[in-house]
């Protein structure tokens, strides 16, 4: 069986926090970019939850070639296509269907599927995907949780997202079966409402070294 989540695998390159980010306003979009990367996170999920999400896919990919850029919240088939033309390189769901599969089939950037419980997780299996969103993570039984499945469910590894934080991520980074987190805290309110791209920098230096 086609292991189709190598490609996206070499995409992380063991980035242990892949920054996810809502971009409210598109001015922050190349600045907030260039600080994560700066800081060590190169692959960056930018969610399709507003208006301006895909023009800053767009300009992130244009403007910030040491960013590896993706797209989040990805919902059809269709939000998959429009995500990648616009430039995005890989593409995260938080549930999987078969319209997001027949689309990730057709397309050249990876695909991080979402799956949550044993039997959605068997079949995403089933569809050749050995690294899996786990998502919402602290909702749905947290590190505990993930750490019963590390046995019956060996050849998967996980990116849990979803209540994880500096508090918790730790304990999801020590599992064996979890490849990488994804996390918001590296790009808060706070530091892009005051454009304080230079907090964001120290944030991402010290997520990266995470787990080293």
């Amino acid at each position: 069986m086609r292991d189709r989540s190598q490609k996206l695998v070499a995409l992380l390159d063991g980035q242990p926090v892949v920054p996810v980010i809502t971009v409210e306003r598109l001015a922050d979009a190349v600045p907030l970019a260039r600080a994560l990367a700066a800081g060590g996170l190169k692959a960056i999920e930018v969610t399709l939850r507003t208006p301006d999400a895909l023009d800053a896919i767009r300009l992130i990919a244009a403007e910030v070639p040491q960013a590896v850029v993706g797209a989040g919240t990805v919902l059809t088939g269709r939000d998959y296509h429009r995500a990648v033309s616009a430039g995005a390189r890989f593409a995260v769901s938080p549930g999987t269907t078969q319209d997001l599969l027949d689309a990730a089939v057709d397309s050249d950037a990876p695909f991080l599927p979402g799956a949550t419980t044993p039997s959605e997780i068997m079949a995403v299996r089933e569809e050749g995907y050995t690294l899996i969103k786990f998502f919402p993570a602290e909702l749905s039984g947290g590190a505990p949780f993930l750490r019963a499945l590390a046995a019956p469910l060996a050849t998967v590894r996980f990116c849990p997202t979803g209540g994880v934080s500096p508090a918790n991520v730790a304990d999801y980074l020590a599992l064996p079966n979890v490849a990488c987190v994804g996390g918001s805290w590296v790009a808060p309110d706070a530091a892009l409402s005051a454009g304080d791209w230079a907090r964001v920098e120290t944030l991402a230096r010290e997520a990266a070294a995470l787990g080293r």
